[in-house]
């Protein structure tokens, strides 16, 4: 018997693709291959891609090229999946010869099989681009019957799961599957105590600026009972905080006809033994109801973070972004949240540089991000998407005045989220340990999202606190968003 194949994945882009990469790594480890941490010892490297703005695409092409030049030695192929892949599709593969194969999100359901015969040196023809909003039905309520033949990363259709009763893979390991219930075909290749989860895929909204819904489709929640499953997988291997993403989770359940979906799932996900934080992402402004906000901040387990989408607070520029809302309706929003929970964290991202964006449009950002006290501030510069509506809108601000005014938005949002950290003094948290370094425990406040919204230091010469603890601790001080705080006596 010969051994199997060793592939390296590497996975770009958002917690979403994360979860894609796992689904991957669960199906060629089933499929027979045998995964490797780095990317010089495997025979095969699979690229999962980010196609989202031009930076990431960049990200994903250095990425393969890389790879591609470490061939000659153990590796042989170089395989590119994931969102750019099926973005551009045939057009990526004449692009980029140095890959040896382009794969839509078609592909994954047999990816084994895909991957075995590249090895073997067959040339497999990338697939020509389609809108993938025209896979499903329009209407929401329609899309159950049909999404069991739709390809959708990430969601774990019924039909890919191992039955219930079956006997875990042979060649798994323990890790990869739950002892009991339904096994996902995820392996993880990212430990740690928390671990995203989809929700749902695709996205119904018509964004000018944003290409996501053509190339990720229309919006499919994941049933609950199917969720709390691999949560309970999940929790089984060590998990203890369960980062549920989509593309946008304020419409979680819209097409399984249920309304209360999101709070019912979280109501569920508290009571799974073992879990000790959910936490939501992706929220848009605009479809928050009273009674999310309510549940969001009652339900014992989830964290009070709202991820929050605003994109811009000027009504005229969001309107031309197919967006709504107002500085007084964003405002109101958060006097809601902190009104049930003073010391809620609060995410979110802005453009500048829409087309048609004046100077006075940039002061009502400007004026409105100073008032919101946001813990986190992500500011990107406008460029077009082909695809978008944005792309074809007149008014197209300058270049110049683009980047201007992102610089001067991007370094008032670094010091108004420096501010809000150092509002934090005093405050008791609980951290989540993740690491150590050297004799300080390292992990997140509840206010804090897995890797983009700072982190909370410990000292701890003693070496009490193991990663996955809770630790509760007073917030002494700041570095930037950083928050250095003192452990609390057990």
């Amino acid at each position: 018997m010969t051994d199997p194949t060793t592939v390296h994945i590497v996975s770009l882009g958002c917690a979403r693709n994360e979860v894609d990469s796992d689904e991957l790594a669960g199906r060629l480890e089933a499929g027979g291959f045998r995964l490797v941490d780095e990317p010089a010892d495997a025979e095969a490297i699979v690229v999962n891609t980010c196609g989202f703005i031009d930076s990431a695409k960049k990200d994903s092409i250095d990425t393969l090229l890389a790879a591609a030049d470490l061939k000659g030695g153990t590796t042989r192929r170089v395989v590119a999946v994931g969102c750019l892949a099926e973005r551009y599709g045939r057009e990526l593969a004449e692009a980029l010869p140095e890959a040896d194969a382009v794969l839509g999100f078609d592909a994954y359901a047999e990816i084994d099989a895909r991957l075995r015969r590249i090895m073997a040196g067959e040339h497999l023809e990338a697939h020509v681009p389609a809108d993938r909003r025209r896979l499903l039905p329009l209407a929401p309520s329609d899309r159950r019957p049909a999404v069991a033949d739709v390809a959708v990363p990430g969601l774990f259709q019924p039909q890919l799961l191992q039955p219930t009763d079956a006997p875990a893979h042979p060649d798994l390991p323990a890790a990869a599957v739950p002892a009991s219930g339904p096994r996902p075909i995820r392996r993880r290749l990212t430990p740690g105590p928390s671990a995203p989860v989809k929700i749902a895929s695709g996205c119904d909204r018509r964004c000018a600026f944003c290409a996501i819904p053509s190339f990720r489709g229309s919006f499919v929640s994941r049933p609950v009972a199917d969720v709390v499953a691999e949560v309970r997988a999940l929790v089984e291997q060590g998990v203890r905080e369960a980062f549920l993403v989509s593309e946008n989770s304020t419409s979680y359940g819209k097409d399984l006809r249920d309304p209360d979906a999101l709070p019912r799932l979280l109501r569920e996900l508290s009571a799974i033994d073992g879990l000790e934080w959910v936490r939501v992402s992706y929220l848009q402004p605009a479809e928050v109801r009273p009674g999310l906000i309510e549940a969001m901040c009652a339900t014992e387990k989830v964290v009070p973070y709202f991820d929050l989408s605003f994109q811009h607070a000027s009504t005229p520029v969001l309107r031309r972004m197919r967006r709504y809302g107002s500085p007084e309706q964003f405002l109101g929003l958060l006097d809601r949240i902190r009104s049930l929970v003073p010391h809620a964290g609060v995410r979110s991202n802005v453009i500048v540089g829409f087309p048609g964006e004046t100077d006075a449009d940039v002061q009502t950002l400007v004026d409105f991000v100073s008032a919101a006290r946001l813990d986190a501030l992500g500011v990107f510069p406008y460029s077009d998407e082909e695809g978008t509506e944005g792309a074809g809108l007149a008014a197209h601000v300058d270049p110049d005045t683009v980047a201007e005014r992102f610089d001067r938005v991007a370094t008032l949002a670094s010091a108004l989220c420096d501010a809000r950290a150092e509002e934090r003094i005093g405050e008791r948290v609980r951290v989540l340990i993740e690491a150590r370094e050297g004799d300080a425990a390292v992990g997140r406040a509840a206010h804090q999202g897995p890797e983009v919204d700072g982190t909370t230091q410990l000292a701890d010469p003693a070496g009490r606190y193991r990663i996955g603890d809770l630790v509760w601790g007073r917030v002494a001080s700041s570095v930037g968003v950083d928050l250095i705080a003192e452990g609390e006596r057990p």
